[in-house]
């Protein structure tokens, strides 16, 4: 198998993060660090390759098989369309862009030009949602009813996180919806199906910020089923994915919570504790019958590792991006709807508007 060799745009925590796993990746490896910013040089170093202060320097001296954008959020487009330019495929880091619109003109011209385009959702890449997805499509639940599903944690008063530089966490765009939910939203479409409206109620009480801090959220999916989520970066528990999965070994975990209980007339599935509650085929359902239980298999891996994989087997032409630009554009859609459905009190829907955005989420 070719290695592939991929450039990392932004040396920062998400793009050293990247770095790491290129460095230990069997489908790739690193070309090069493009960054300005004082800490470039010493992680380039590090690393042992070339370091460049921007794409037009990279492409002009060095054409990599593809890049990594891991740039701060208002710098994916205009990086994004150099790379389409200079015609390379790309992993675009989430959110996809920092506007719809914006987002939309990158997805236009990567398509138009032919170049491959994968957006770093990286949780579409783990085994547990995977597992979870074919439980939800083998109709062991039978038809979906609901969602339960929560966010909900305790980011540190300390170490500088909204202080200094990261003060931009205080303000509108910095708050949970924008920074956290559109990881959920990933989640929730591959899990449930199309999400066509949504309501929300958001409060800053407890921190004080201009910002929210937690935030209830009613989700309608296209299938009919409907959803709760609670989404709070102050909330002392542990109901969260990155505190359940334990997929990401910085964070404290704890194997008997769930994130999202996914639920069918048939039956309910807990996620990422993989717990099945169902009646059995033709047996007579009632709350007064007890269910068949059993703990679906796991296997577990690092997401973000099988994720730089599957950008090199797209960059060799082997496979599709499994989140495509249209899905980092919807997530960011309905996260923007979340946004305006709590500052208007009203529903917002999100449904396709004529732009071909509504793609399928559902394929693990």
């Amino acid at each position: 198998m070719r290695k592939v060799r991929i450039s990392v745009v932004g040396a920062g925590l998400i793009g050293r993060r990247h770095i790491e796993e290129i460095g230990k990746s069997e489908g790739a490896k690193l070309a090069s660090v493009v960054d300005v910013s004082p800490q470039a040089a010493a992680v380039a170093d590090n690393a042992g390759v070339p370091l460049h202060a921007s794409l037009a320097e990279l492409f002009a001296k060095d054409r990599p098989d593809g890049v990594i954008i891991a740039t701060p959020n208002v710098l994916h487009v205009e990086q994004g369309l150099e790379c389409v330019a200079a015609r390379v495929p790309m992993l675009v880091e989430k959110p996809f862009a920092h506007t719809y619109a914006e987002g939309l003109r990158l997805a236009r011209a990567a398509e138009r030009a032919g170049v491959a385009l994968l957006v770093g959702h990286h949780r579409r890449h783990s085994p547990i949602l995977h597992e979870a997805v074919k439980v939800v499509q083998s109709g062991i639940l039978g038809p979906l009813v609901g969602v339960i599903g929560s966010a909900v944690f305790y980011k540190p008063d300390a170490e500088g996180y909204y202080d200094g530089p990261n003060a931009w966490r205080r303000e509108p765009g910095g708050g949970p919806i924008l920074i956290n939910m559109i990881h959920e939203i990933g989640n929730l479409r591959a899990l449930a199906g199309e999400i066509v409206a949504v309501q929300a109620f958001a409060s800053n009480t407890t921190r004080g910020f201009p910002v929210e801090d937690t935030v209830a959220i009613n989700l309608r999916f296209e299938n009919g089923a409907l959803g709760a989520f609670l989404l709070s970066d102050t909330a002392a528990s542990p109901k969260s994915w990155e505190q359940t999965s334990r997929e990401n070994k910085a964070y404290s975990t704890y194997a008997d919570e769930d994130a999202y209980t996914i639920i069918g007339t048939n039956g309910s599935l807990g996620v990422p504790t993989m717990r099945l509650k169902y009646y059995e085929k033709d047996e007579e359902r009632s709350w007064f019958k007890p269910f068949t239980t059993r703990t679906v298999t796991l296997r577990r891996a690092d997401p973000l590792a099988s994720q730089i994989e599957h950008f090199a087997a797209v960059i060799r032409g082997e496979a599709e991006p499994l989140v495509t630009a249209r899905d980092g554009l919807q997530n960011l859609r309905i996260t923007e709807a979340i946004s305006e459905a709590a500052r208007s009190g009203r529903p917002v829907s999100t449904r396709d508007d004529g732009d071909g955005v509504n793609a399928a989420a559902r394929t693990a």
